[in-house]
């Protein structure tokens, strides 16, 4: 495990902390040379000054430091986004995101402040999720959040998405990887207010940003920092969460997972973390009992909802257009795996009706695409 950044203490002013962000924005100025610059120099506005003549000793000509102007449309966007600038060693920056090595000197906060420094357990995971997948996505994190934890994950389709949704009672931090107030992806618009209302939505790039490939690595470390334990739930061999399940052991966090069946490529990841020694979780008590946590109390089990009633003038699926059929084809196929699910599961998850979903599965079937077995199930052939 890496050493944490040295102690700073925080900016006293709005012009301060305006500094800070001048710093942080400038140009090859990541968290690692901000905290050693602020070392050095004692104060923002001192290694500001310094800047350029450390550039030039680095080869670096011609070099200025982030203009204040740029520094102040980025304060003024987020206020204007109802969002918080928190630097370190503030009292609402988290104290598990400072023992990190390069943890984000200054972070956008929107929301419920207090759950930055709740005990917090990430739950992350594959974005073309198993419909088995995503149900254990739900139920892990809507019962640790019952047992008085905050859920953090990245606000992606997929697990990321059931994690959030499930806990958001309870409360739910959201990292995203760009700008607190870019929705990514879009389809997560109505979720990721309802985080920002009741819950937190955290992000490290200014407002505004719409989130690049080299964002998601940076926004991982903050998940896994935030976070006491990571719970990967399906994650593919090369996939994101397992990058983060890494990045989690760097920073001395607990790395929990999911096992999967080994003829699906969403469970590869998880049983690579199995197999190098992460604890195997099959519910939310297995986190519990190996974190030493209070334990969950009992909830009643909910009401089995039923598939909605096919409409009488439902079209035959013969008689739909091709391109929205193969689209639901390829949604169907994206929630099943080797492990079977239930037919009338697949109704909930796609929220269609039995007679419809019953015609695309005959369809699928006859393709060979996918295999029946005893009891409704419905499992993907190899």
């Amino acid at each position: 495990m890496f050493s944490s950044p040295p102690p700073l203490a925080p900016p006293t002013s709005e012009e301060d902390k305006l500094a800070w962000l001048r710093l942080l924005r400038s140009r090859r100025v990541g968290p690692t040379t901000f905290y050693r610059l602020m070392a050095e120099h004692g104060t923002a506005e001192a290694a500001l000054a310094a800047l350029p003549e450390v550039a030039a000793a680095a080869g670096v000509t011609q070099y200025s430091a982030c203009p204040r102007e740029i520094a102040q449309r980025e304060f003024s966007a987020g206020k204007r986004a109802g969002a918080r600038l928190l630097a370190a060693g503030e009292p609402h920056y988290p104290k598990a995101l400072r023992d990190i090595p390069d943890a984000p000197p200054l972070l956008w906060a929107q929301g419920d402040l207090t759950l930055l420094n709740a005990p917090t357990l990430a739950v992350i995971g594959a974005r073309n999720a198993s419909s088995l997948g995503r149900r254990m996505a739900a139920r892990l994190s809507s019962e640790l959040s019952k047992a008085g934890h905050a859920i953090c994950s990245g606000l992606a389709r997929g697990v990321d998405t059931e994690a959030h949704k499930a806990a958001l009672e309870g409360g739910t931090i959201a990292v995203v990887a760009g700008g607190v107030d870019v929705t990514y992806p879009q389809e997560n618009a109505a979720l990721m207010r309802q985080i920002a209302e009741g819950g937190l939505v955290v992000s490290e790039e200014p407002p505004g940003l719409q989130p690049q490939a080299r964002h998601f690595p940076k926004r991982n470390r903050i998940i896994s920092g935030l976070s006491r334990a990571v719970v990967v739930v399906e994650a593919g061999a090369r996939s994101g969460s397992l990058i983060t399940a890494r990045m989690a052991l760097d920073q001395g966090r607990e790395v929990l997972a999911v096992p999967g069946h080994p003829f699906d490529a969403r469970a590869s990841g998880c049983n690579l973390l199995l197999r190098d020694g992460a604890t195997l979780i099959r519910g939310a008590d297995d986190v519990i009992e190996a974190l030493g946590l209070q334990q969950v109390a009992p909830q009643p089990a909910a009401a089995t909802p039923k598939p909605a009633p096919a409409p009488a003038d439902l079209p035959r699926a013969a008689q739909r257009p091709q391109a929205e059929t193969r689209s639901l084809h390829a949604r169907i196929l994206g929630l099943i795996g080797p492990s079977p699910v239930a037919e009338d599961q697949l109704a909930r998850d796609l929220s269609l009706p039995a007679q419809r979903l019953s015609e695309n599965l005959l369809s699928l079937e006859l393709d060979g695409q996918i295999a029946r077995q005893p009891g409704g199930l419905i499992v993907k052939t190899a």
